[in-house]
């Protein structure tokens, strides 16, 4: 944790004749930047991954036609097929999985009141006027939705809820280009994909409960896979 904060130190000096108060929220957002492009080759890997998932789905069908009565057997046929083309269907997970321990760094970082017996002295700096260890109730509390923090946390909302809704557009038109099940729908998965979608606006409440610098990582992070995820589905 010492390590890391001296980490989120330095990098707001360095940035601080460019973004002076607001410096440190600079340097989370570089170190998302950063955390994003080391695993960005995993990421277009698992762009490929979606690919040879989206082309194997004609033989999926066919195979629930098939087992269209027995469950277990189409899983395990399904299996056996992403097995035999060597496409693995978890391998879209492996970019957010890695992700994972830099936010919790974040999180645990900007919530703690002391690092290494000492004063968190991260918690004094801020993005504008909205203190990076605060969360949407501190600025609720503090002047209100309209107030100096509050607009702050707007602003993020609208980002975020932007980029949710290209995210939502995305994932609906993926949806509806894969081809209908033959045989009908496994029970209940129809229920299942009309939800996914919707799964991108789950960010908003992400963001409001948790400490704003985690709260940069979350809206850098997303905005960042919209943009990759465009890029590589070309």
């Amino acid at each position: 944790m010492s390590v890391f904060a001296r980490l989120v130190e330095h990098l707001a000096d360095l940035l601080a004749p460019l973004f002076h108060a607001s410096a440190a929220a600079a340097a989370i957002v570089l170190f998302t930047a950063l955390v994003r492009l080391l695993v960005h080759p995993l990421s277009r890997a698992a762009a490929r991954g979606r690919r040879a998932r989206a082309a194997l789905q004609p033989r999926i069908a066919a195979l629930r036609e098939k087992h269209a009565e027995d469950p277990r057997r189409l899983q395990r046929a399904v299996l056996d097929l992403h097995a035999e083309e060597k496409v693995s269907p978890l391998s879209g997970c492996l970019p957010s999985l890695l992700q994972l321990p830099a936010f919790f760094l974040l999180y645990h970082l900007f919530s703690s009141s002391t690092i290494g017996g000492e004063t968190n002295g991260l918690l004094g700096h801020r993005l504008f006027t909205a203190p990076l260890g605060g969360r949407w109730t501190d600025a609720l509390a503090d002047g209100g939705m309209f107030g100096p923090a509050g607009l702050v946390y707007l602003g993020l909302y609208a980002v975020v809820a932007a980029v949710a809704t290209v995210n939502y557009r995305r994932a609906r038109r993926t949806m509806a280009e894969q081809p209908a099940p033959a045989g009908g729908e496994v029970p209940g998965l129809g229920a299942v994909n009309r939800a996914v979608p919707f799964l991108s606006f789950f960010t908003l409440v992400s963001v409001a409960v948790v400490p704003l610098a985690a709260a940069l990582y979350i809206v850098t992070s997303t905005a960042w896979s919209a943009a990759e995820q465009s890029l590589l589905s070309r």
